[in-house]
């Protein structure tokens, strides 16, 4: 490895790499500004040429920067948490290339003795799997140490908690109409819309004359700093049609907004704001506990007693696949076998009384 300042005042950097095979190459580079970009350019040839011999938390940062393109920043962001808190204080210091089921079985042992919830185990565990198998598809780890020991968690469908309509009604009914946080939870309640969907909402995404939102974007914090993206997946991005109750007070709603543009955020608030205001209404009332989210769970119910089939309130959800929809709300559905095995039964004595 070498990096030397030429005559012209520019910086040269050169280093001999092994590739996966054992097989050494030169590599050089001229005209670098700075030593520290040539420094960079060299550490990044060492990195990317042959990573399985880096440390753990060096390649962590060559995994982040592939996956920069895949990951909304809130999905980075939570990755990266995840990876600082539970990942690198046990294998940091450790070679990618020298990490075997034996280490990953007693991470897993002292995970374990945290006491988590299954499914953050789980989480916990795929995290170090994805990075090592990303090592395997692109830079000829020969195989995935996590491969060998057992899956850390279980998939544990979290508790599903929504509010039938009449439990919705008395909880609307403490909030003053003209409030911000009424209109908030109306939406909610009757779109089955995201959290961070209804947030990033403004006038230009709805149409008052053919009872439509249009959900085409999703707001976050992160750091103290908004984001306005597209929607969790792309079948997220779809219209809501609204009914005209829903309307008419939206359309109260904007009309008190002074000087309302139409990309304007209609709640310029953060998600903290109404987790907050739906627990003190909850507390001081003593009403069933429920989250944000479970308004979202509360609309698909409400829908399901009414009869509505599985595939148009995949479409209203905004869901990739009907499994999703049905394995998160399939048992609200009632059973029908009964009303098979009769109808079976009448079939078969039409038919018997036909001969």
């Amino acid at each position: 490895m070498s990096v030397t300042k030429e005559s012209n005042g520019k910086w040269m950097a050169q280093c001999w790499v092994k590739d996966w095979t054992g097989k050494r190459h030169h590599r050089k580079k001229r005209g670098f500004l700075t030593k520290r970009d040539a420094l960079g350019w060299e550490r990044m040839q060492l990195m990317q040429t042959s990573p399985v011999n880096l440390l753990f938390g060096d390649f962590v940062e060559i995994y982040y920067e592939d996956k920069k393109n895949e990951m909304k920043p809130r999905t980075m962001y939570n990755k990266k948490t995840m990876v600082q808190r539970h990942l690198l204080p046990y294998f940091k210091d450790k070679l990618i290339c020298e990490i075997t089921s034996q280490d990953v079985l007693r991470w897993q042992d002292a995970i374990i003795g945290k006491g988590y919830a299954e499914a953050y185990k789980r989480q916990i565990q795929n995290q170090l799997t994805a990075i090592m198998n990303h090592a395997v598809r692109l830079y000829h780890l020969p195989e995935n140490p996590c491969g060998k020991v057992q899956r850390m968690g279980k998939h544990v469908n979290a508790k599903m908690d929504f509010w039938t309509k009449e439990e919705y009604d008395e909880f609307i009914n403490h909030l003053d109409r003209g409030d911000r946080y009424h209109m908030i939870f109306e939406l909610l309640f009757w779109t089955g819309m995201r959290e961070g969907e209804m947030l990033a909402l403004a006038p230009e995404d709805i149409d008052l004359e053919r009872l439509q939102i249009h959900i085409s974007k999703s707001y976050y914090r992160i750091e103290r700093k908004t984001h306005i993206t597209s929607p969790k997946t792309p079948t997220s991005i779809r219209t809501i049609d609204i009914p005209q109750f829903l309307a008419d007070e939206l359309k109260e709603y904007m009309g008190r907004i002074y000087d309302l543009q139409p990309g304007d955020r209609l709640f310029p608030i953060v998600q903290e704001s109404v987790q907050h205001k739906l627990k003190k209404v909850i507390e001081q009332y003593g009403l069933k506990k429920i989250r944000v989210h479970d308004f979202r769970h509360s609309h698909v119910a409400y829908l399901i007693h009414q009869g509505v089939q599985p595939l148009v309130i995949k479409e209203r959800l905004g869901h990739n696949d009907i499994r999703m929809t049905m394995n998160t709300y399939g048992h609200l559905y009632p059973s029908q076998q009964r009303e098979i095995a009769e109808m079976l039964n009448r079939q078969r004595k039409g038919e018997s009384n036909d001969k």
